[in-house]
């Protein structure tokens, strides 16, 4: 079989940032290929015959009235995706997104319809193999083109920023903090959602500006609500989550929803609480794993990226598992 086409295109340019995806109309749009499968069984695309748009991470089906999205095993790093993938890796996000969304569903309205194949439009039904654990069937919703960040710990480029500025985003903070301590209360730290290149870090005025007075304070609130409440629990479960990151959608009557994923290793620092000390990098059971790898290598973090060894394969497998058997109490069968 061929190598992936979004894997050589990736090797040519520079990776998309973020997890928007190409237009259903994108000439490598629609395909009829069978899924493409490593030997190992992990799933880098999945194949449906309906227009499709794809992430870094996710394959998006329109279904016409819905969308069906797909997790694959694909993992991505400084903006690109590496050659080879982590079995099961879209069946935890999968599942762990899904345990938040029923968490908060009450508080935080989201786009979940269905997450079970029977429950799926008859004309999917037949790709029930790649579709088992790694699927949701959702609403289809306006994205909000915001990335919405909650930091709860100096680390990552909010660490950088403050070193040079004490400041993350424009937001001041005390001197004296060290690397990954706690913050005096989470902060809000939203990015642009571009197209080609890095996402950008704005202020919350600059989020005014693009997106509305109205608007721009519902996603800050809802952020560092939904934030604390996930932070609170999962320290009573021996996690701390030090950042995460959400995306919103509008849906067409103007109702604010949740979308993609949530609270999870890809869109999460998560640490174990009983390894934390402030002041230098922490244990991880997020992609920080696959980063350090990454850096210890002669790469300069453009096209193509190195292959993963089967040790971070396997370490960052069981990172993520570790995560969702914490979070959830729950032992994730793969």
């Amino acid at each position: 079989m061929g190598r992936l086409p979004m894997l050589r295109k990736c090797s040519r340019r520079k990776c998309p940032s973020s997890n928007r995806v190409p237009p259903f109309n994108h000439p490598l749009s629609f395909s009829t290929r069978p899924a493409y499968l490593s030997r190992m069984g992990t799933l880098l695309q999945s194949n449906l015959p309906f227009p499709v748009r794809r992430g870094k991470v996710r394959d998006v089906y329109d279904l016409g009235d819905t969308l069906l999205i797909v997790a694959t095993d694909r993992i991505s790093a400084y903006d690109c995706i590496m050659p080879n993938g982590i079995p099961g890796k879209g069946k935890i996000l999968t599942a762990l997104s899904l345990f938040w969304f029923e968490k908060f569903a009450r508080q935080f309205e989201n786009h979940l319809i269905a997450t079970k194949v029977p429950d799926y439009p008859e004309a999917v039904r037949p790709y029930a193999p790649e579709l088992e654990g790694r699927s949701m069937l959702v609403k289809k919703a306006r994205v909000i083109p915001i990335e919405c960040v909650a930091r709860g710990y100096l680390a990552g480029s909010g660490w950088k920023e403050y070193q040079r500025s004490q400041t993350v985003c424009g937001l001041s903070l005390p001197p004296g903090l060290r690397h990954c301590d706690k913050l005096p209360n989470p902060i809000f730290t939203p990015a642009t959602k571009e197209e080609n290149g890095h996402d950008l870090n704005i202020s919350h005025e600059q989020t005014v500006d693009r997106i509305g007075h109205d608007l721009a304070n519902q996603l800050r609130d809802r952020t560092l609500s939904l934030y604390a409440q996930a932070a609170d629990f999962a320290a009573s479960r021996g996690v701390i989550i030090a950042d995460t990151k959400f995306e919103f959608g509008q849906l067409p009557g103007g109702n604010v929803i949740l979308i993609d994923e949530v609270l999870t290793p890809d869109s999460s620092r998560f640490w174990p609480a009983d390894e934390y000390s402030a002041g230098r990098d922490q244990a991880s059971f997020d992609k920080q794993y696959v980063r350090n790898y990454l850096d210890s290598q002669i790469w300069d973090k453009t096209p193509p990226a190195p292959k993963l060894p089967m040790e971070v394969v396997h370490g960052t497998q069981q990172r993520y598992l570790e995560a969702h058997k914490k979070l959830t109490g729950r032992t994730l069968r793969l």
